[in-house]
């Protein structure tokens, strides 16, 4: 994990390599165990997003914003096909908070026609 915590900022927003995930069907299991972030648009989100997550869009993902959020449980990182969950995921791991991103995003969700809310 040192390696997210030494990445230059600028490259941290990239959505390339590979970040810690966790597949969907697991991450269904893991709902009240975890702290789901939702980074995709408010709209995005108001149109579906899966039941107790947190909606703050990627570019509102503050270091402020980050200190403010809970810490008693590891964060999923979700966003419509896992590519802005990269970038989220290197800000809270950067920050030194525990976290994965929901691999495939809400398609993969959506996909597996788990929970939604609408």
């Amino acid at each position: 994990m040192t390696f997210f915590k030494n990445l230059p900022d600028w490259l941290s927003w990239l959505p390339l390599g590979t970040v810690p995930s966790v597949p969907a069907d697991k991450a269904a299991m893991l709902l009240k165990q975890c702290t789901l972030l939702d980074v995709r648009s408010l709209s995005e989100f108001n149109k579906s997003h899966i039941p107790g997550a947190i909606s703050i869009p990627l570019y509102k993902l503050s270091k402020n914003r980050i200190n403010q959020l809970p810490t008693d449980k590891p964060f999923i990182c979700i966003c419509l096909s896992a590519h802005r969950s990269k970038p989220a995921v290197r800000k809270l791991l950067k920050a030194g908070l525990d976290a994965k991103e929901l691999e495939g995003g809400m398609l993969a969700w959506w996909k597996l026609k788990l929970p939604i809310e609408k």
